[in-house]
């Protein structure tokens, strides 16, 4: 049985990355917000300065998080998902914030439960492919439980609404099911499901059908659905190659909407450059490298689901975020992982960054290269071949 229990350092390189992604994160909100914060609340360090408590605090999670055995997380697997589905309903007995309920506040704290069940919907996914081994390619028992648990997760985010989001959720587990040796005949139906479904949904709404259709031709509809994108690129083309300098955006004067959150990285290219912009997505290329490097290490199936699902999300989130604002993708809400301004976002990212770290902490190369030879992937990793094995005794029996 592979070694769980041996601690070893931290992954200092993607440690490195992130909180040089945070910092980075900060510096740029105040570049991006400090007009917006002045115009409407008289101190131009307004915005700055809330980012800054979330980053503390949000570094503290993930420290937490970094020492706190991943292999313990499996036994609150389901309690979490409970609670994740509890805040999900809960969201929509308050008040609508710019046309959606998206906001919880506990005490005098608010947050965003579809940050909190995105977490915890990859730590349940992860714990149930694992232990779904032995029949994880029949349809019924092996797909089916986890694909409603998707569902739900999935039903109760899109009526926010937030269809990103949303999406994100149903990428992260398709990704999952593949890694934890689904069918390919099955990952197949979900996938050509899923994009039927999301075609549907896309017609359904009329927002989205003119997101859609100014994607496609933002000129057409340039004070409307279009002005964003049109914007967007606006501000990364004046940036040229070397940027026009820290601070010196002229689309942050109440041009370019969202300009410190969802599209900040057209802030970051329009004063950075392709210089500034290629080292962001240089640095995300990194932490999803490190991301995969310590799944592969992983000593256990759990480990390796759970280190894959969480860099899968931020892939996806990133992937989503840089898509909207080069034009690439239809716009929609999402934020740019640790850089965005947003407390739930950066928080629950850094605690995803936190359980990476853990999981480092008890890899080794030799889970990555000997015992890979030595087996094949469905059962690389002993503890679940062992907890198989023994459920097929005790049905013989």
């Amino acid at each position: 049985m592979l070694n769980v229990n041996k601690e070893r350092h931290f992954d200092n390189t993607l440690l490195f990355v992130t909180l040089a992604l945070m910092c980075f994160g900060l510096i740029m909100v105040y570049s991006a917000s400090s007009i917006t914060s002045m115009s409407y609340m008289n101190d131009s360090l307004f915005y700055f300065k809330k980012q800054l408590l979330w980053v503390g605090i949000a570094i503290v999670g993930m420290f937490i998080a970094s020492n706190y055995h991943y292999r313990r997380l499996e036994k609150y697997s389901v309690p979490l998902i409970l609670l994740s589905v509890v805040f999900l309903i809960a969201v929509y007995f308050t008040a609508k914030v710019g046309g959606a309920h998206r906001w919880l506040r506990i005490g005098g704290l608010g947050f965003q439960p579809s940050e909190f069940a995105k977490i915890a919907f990859i730590i349940y996914i992860a714990h149930s492919i694992s232990i779904r081994q032995d029949r994880i390619q029949e349809i019924l028992r092996g797909i089916v439980p986890d694909l409603l648990v998707m569902l739900v997760i999935f039903g109760l985010i899109l009526k926010e609404p937030n269809l990103s989001t949303a999406g994100i959720v149903a990428s992260t587990y398709f990704l999952m099911l593949f890694l934890g040796n689904g069918s390919l005949l099955h990952l197949l139906g979900i996938g050509a499901g899923g994009a039927i479904a999301v075609t549907a949904l896309v017609f359904q709404e009329g927002y989205r059908m003119r997101r859609f259709l100014a994607f496609l031709d933002p000129w057409g509809a340039s004070k409307t659905a279009g002005y964003h994108i049109i914007q967007s690129l606006v501000a990364i083309g004046s940036g040229g190659f070397w940027g026009l300098g820290l601070s010196q955006s002229r689309q942050k004067f109440f041009i370019l909407p969202e300009r410190h959150t969802d599209f900040i990285f057209a802030i970051i290219c329009e004063e950075l450059g392709f210089i500034g912009g290629g080292a962001v997505i240089l640095l995300f290329l990194l932490l999803i490298w490190r991301g995969f490097y310590i799944a592969a290490r992983a000593p256990d199936l759990f480990g390796f689901l759970l280190a894959a699902g969480l860099t899968c999300l931020i892939a996806c989130q990133t992937l989503i975020n840089l898509g909207v604002v080069l034009s690439v993708i239809p716009t929609t809400g999402v934020t740019l992982p640790f850089i965005s301004y947003g407390g739930s976002s950066v928080c629950f990212m850094a605690v995803a960054i936190g359980i990476l770290l853990n999981i480092s902490r008890y890899g080794t190369i030799q889970n990555a290269i000997v015992e890979n030879r030595k087996r094949p992937f469905s059962s690389r990793y002993s503890d679940v071949s062992e907890r198989v094995t023994a459920r097929r005794k005790r049905q013989s029996t």
